[in-house]
C-alpha cells in the first residue's frame, strides 16, 4: 500500500467513520457497523472490501458473522495517521453519535482479533 493509496481510503466519509468505529473497538463485525453508521450492509460491505484489498483492514469470519480489525501489517506511520485522526474527531458530533449507536446496539456478537497491531 502507498501513502496516496492510504490517505485515499480515507478520504472517503463512510470508509473513515468505519476505521474510526473498529480503530476504538479493535474489531466490529458488518453488522455492528451497519448499526452504527445507519447504512446498507451492501454499502459498509462495499466500503470495507475497499480497505481490506488496500491492506488497511484484514478480516475473518466467525460463522455468519464477518469481524474486520486493522491489519497487523499496516505500517507504523498509518497507524499513527488513524490514533492521530481518531484523537482529533473524538469528541465531534458525527463520530460521539457512530460510537454511542454502537453502544446502544443489542446482541452484539463481540470478539477481537487474534493478531493485535502493532505500532
Amino acid at each position: 500500500m502507498t501513502e496516496i493509496e492510504f490517505y485515499k481510503q480515507l478520504a472517503d466519509e463512510t470508509r473513515l467513520r468505519c476505521l474510526m468505529l473498529i480503530l476504538a473497538e479493535d474489531e466490529l463485525c458488518v453488522c455492528e457497523l451497519t448499526h452504527a453508521l445507519d447504512l446498507s450492509q451492501p454499502k459498509i460491505s462495499r466500503h470495507l472490501a475497499n480497505l481490506r484489498q488496500a491492506g488497511v483492514l484484514k478480516d475473518r469470519r466467525d460463522g455468519q458473522w464477518i469481524h474486520y480489525c486493522l491489519h497487523e501489517n499496516l505500517p507504523a506511520w498509518a497507524h499513527n495517521v488513524l490514533t492521530a485522526t481518531a484523537e482529533g474527531l473524538a469528541q465531534t458530533s458525527l463520530y460521539a453519535q457512530d460510537r454511542n449507536k454502537l453502544k446502544s446496539m443489542t446482541g452484539r456478537p463481540g470478539s477481537v482479533c487474534a493478531t493485535t497491531v502493532s505500532g
